[in-house]
């Protein structure tokens, strides 16, 4: 891996109010710039996972992963491998649709992105575009010349693929 190529790390946290403050925290005392960082359940009850995205070099990623393994709260981190790993951002784009010829074209390239309109006026659609980061920016930059009006990512969430997994036992 080039060290400059995004690092995914994958955390378990215990489900408590200023975790994710501890673990922003400590990433930023050592000076690197999360470039994402989600949150959400898992299958398992008062936990979550926490899945961050950075730029760095590989050495220093793995100190700042055993620096985080201390935190109490954390109970479990990987970095995952981005080749051996199912990673998905989600996006949602409003785009200006108020000339019927562009609104179709606007449809087209919906259709080919395998995205979907989640709200229509007269004037905008509202487009639900899931996938790799580089498809959601391929999609974002065709919109461009349609007039984004305005825009949310939700960041990377990730699994490793196969056997390999940042889980717990019961």
């Amino acid at each position: 891996m080039a060290e400059d190529e995004m690092r995914i790390i994958s955390a378990l946290v215990e489900d408590r109010p200023g975790v994710l403050f501890k673990v922003a925290s400590l990433i930023r005392r050592r000076g690197f710039n999360i470039a994402t960082i989600t949150v959400g359940g898992t299958e398992k009850d008062k936990i979550s996972r926490i899945t961050i995205t950075m730029r760095g070099n590989p050495a220093i990623v793995e100190q700042l992963i055993k620096q985080l393994s201390k935190i109490p709260d954390v109970i479990k981190i990987s970095e995952l491998e981005p080749d051996d790993s199912a990673f998905r951002e989600l996006a949602l784009v409003k785009v200006s649709a108020t000339d019927p010829a562009k609104r179709s074209d606007i449809l087209n390239y919906i259709n080919i992105f395998r995205a979907r309109v989640i709200d229509a006026s007269k004037d905008s659609l509202v487009i639900e575009v899931v996938g790799q980061p580089r498809k959601i920016q391929a999609f974002l930059d065709l919109m461009k010349g349609f007039g984004i009006i305005e825009m949310a990512k939700t960041g990377i969430v990730a699994l490793s693929r196969g056997v390999k997994s940042t889980s717990i036992a019961d």
